[in-house]
């Protein structure tokens, strides 16, 4: 008679346990049954890897980079980084690709109509917009490529080339020999690139369309009088 108080109390404290582990149970199933509509499909996966990637890589640069930091930030384990794109490298490969055929666009489409001189006003204006509107991609272009690679060449001098290849044709149809097309091209790209930095840099920097004016009156005055073959001042 004394026990039974005790052993009911014991049932009840036993049937409350198995209680809250049912209740854990449920939970957890539940929570495991919502999981994959929170999930990220692969294209929102890679495309989040893409952005994360290039944040990480305009903060710490390509060698200081490293796998693990990447896919802590995205919250992701290595293997899913890895099934997407191969490494490290493949990731910045796909960055940095990105971020040319993006600054590309704007500048072929800046200089594909208008007068000389507002064709290169505008080219100015698209990439320091460009600049403006993605501070980390310009970031990332700025630095040099992967040491270990051979294959793929600085950044900048590649964007110069493509860059180079618009100017060809502008080059051929004002009575130029467009074999000097580079050289102007690189010329154009460096100071933009140059000011470009400057520019995110400075505490009071002049709004992007003042910039722009300066670049394009800078660059058209010289191009306005360039000679058909010019020649070294003895």
């Amino acid at each position: 008679m004394i026990r039974a108080p005790r052993y009911k109390l014991h049932l009840r404290n036993r049937n409350l346990r198995l209680r809250k582990l049912r209740y854990r149970s449920i939970v957890v199933k539940m929570k495991k049954q919502k999981e994959p509509r929170g999930r990220l499909t692969a294209a929102a996966r890679r495309a989040q890897l893409i952005e994360v990637g290039r944040a990480v890589f305009a903060e710490s640069g390509y060698e200081a980079t490293s796998v693990e930091e990447i896919a802590a930030r995205a919250k992701v384990s290595k293997p899913i980084l890895y099934s997407h794109f191969g490494g490290k490298e493949g990731l910045y490969a796909v960055v940095i690709d990105r971020e040319v055929e993006r600054i590309l666009g704007r500048i072929t489409e800046a200089v594909s109509s208008g007068p000389p001189r507002a064709r290169l006003e505008q080219a100015a204006l698209a990439y320091l917009t460009y600049v403006q509107e993605y501070p980390e991609g310009f970031a990332v272009l700025l630095r040099d490529a992967p040491k270990q690679s051979s294959e793929m060449p600085t950044l900048m001098h590649d964007l110069a080339d493509r860059i180079g290849e618009v100017f060809t044709q502008q080059f051929g149809n004002a009575g130029y020999d467009s074999k000097i097309a580079p050289i102007y091209a690189h010329a154009l790209v460096g100071m933009v690139a140059f000011v470009g930095q400057w520019w995110t840099e400075s505490h009071k920097a002049p709004p992007v369309e003042t910039v722009a004016s300066h670049i394009g009156a800078l660059a058209w005055m010289g191009l306005r009088h360039l000679p058909k073959r010019p020649t070294l001042l003895e």
